[in-house]
């Protein structure tokens, strides 16, 4: 079993923020492979299957950003979960806008919502698919990630995450390793 998680403020108010890039992704994900978010369980919403071929739980925590890892924590344990079978995706401020980095482990970083799910999971050592959203040249980062994303970034985000969906689906099949040698160098032009 893998679990994949997407971090995301719950409600309609939030859906295209910048900082839900984490729950579009996942929904992405589900839509993708005929999934469905159609149970709540351990505070978030999951929709559980199969995809490429491996049984997956695709998680959205309904605690909010900052209590992301209440949810996440539980499920982990619930499901007996390795941290090698944990994937988490989320907005990255310091990656700029449309860029994928997927990191083996490490601390949080200053996302509040990590530094949660590190906190209840007991470990840093698990995947992130970090989402760049860039940072803004003015203003509050706060207001800027419960933005919504404008027209034009939003067709660059709408590439993004299928860039980011691929990553997924390269982790189920041959874990963080080669798909940080995949993904990475390609977002650094090698």
């Amino acid at each position: 079993m893998k679990l994949i998680v997407g971090l995301g403020n719950p409600g309609a108010a939030y859906a295209r923020n910048r900082h839900n890039v984490g729950f579009q992704l996942v929904e992405g994900l589900a839509k993708a492979h005929g999934l469905v978010f159609s149970r709540q369980q351990f505070r978030a919403r999951v929709a559980a299957g199969r995809i490429a071929g491996h049984d997956v739980i695709l998680a959205k925590p309904l605690t909010f950003m900052n209590l992301s890892g209440n949810a996440v924590g539980s499920l982990a344990h619930f499901f007996k979960l390795a941290s090698a079978d944990l994937i988490v995706a989320y907005d990255d401020l310091d990656l700029p806008l449309g860029r994928v980095r997927l990191r083996a482990g490490g601390g949080s970083g200053g996302h509040k919502g990590m530094k949660s799910i590190i906190e209840r999971v007991g470990t840093d050592q698990f995947a992130r698919l970090r989402i760049g959203i860039g940072r803004p040249t003015a203003g509050d980062p706060v207001d800027y990630v419960l933005e919504n994303f404008s027209k034009d970034d939003s067709i660059t985000m709408a590439e993004t995450l299928e860039h980011g969906r691929q990553a997924i689906l390269v982790w189920l099949d041959e874990g963080i390793d080669a798909t940080m040698n995949q993904f990475n160098r390609v977002a650094d032009g090698d």
